[in-house]
């Protein structure tokens, strides 16, 4: 099975080279770089992939912009370093009470919300 982060990468990567085709107009081979990703993964596994990275962007995001390194994010949040480091390149999957502890010395919160129309 791939992970978390094999996956956020190659549907990124088919994303952007599905734009670059579409840019440049090519007829590659394989052109349609998302109809393969989509050819590959559930549909599911590609919204949960993106909502994860979506996710642990918005730690990372927030953390830069509290100046805060891994290390003191470890002292505020009693998560270690080691675990917070894997969480931000995608190689674990966390669970949800690590995602909060995380967040919250960062100001952050998790919400629930309704799903946008044709998001699914």
């Amino acid at each position: 099975m791939r992970t978390n982060k094999e996956y956020s990468q190659a549907i990124t990567q088919a994303k952007e080279n599905l734009v670059d085709l579409s840019e440049r107009g090519a007829d590659a081979v394989g052109g349609n770089a998302l109809e393969f990703m989509k050819s590959i993964l559930t549909s599911d596994e590609i919204a949960e992939s993106e909502l994860r990275v979506s996710i642990i962007g918005e730690l990372i995001k927030a953390r830069q912009e509290k100046g805060i390194s891994q290390k003191k994010l470890e002292e505020l949040s009693g998560v270690k370093q080691p675990v917070i480091a894997r969480m931000e390149k995608g190689s674990t999957s966390p669970q949800l009470d690590t995602i909060l502890k995380v967040l919250a010395p960062l100001g952050k919160t998790l919400a629930v919300v309704p799903l946008e129309t044709g998001n699914r």
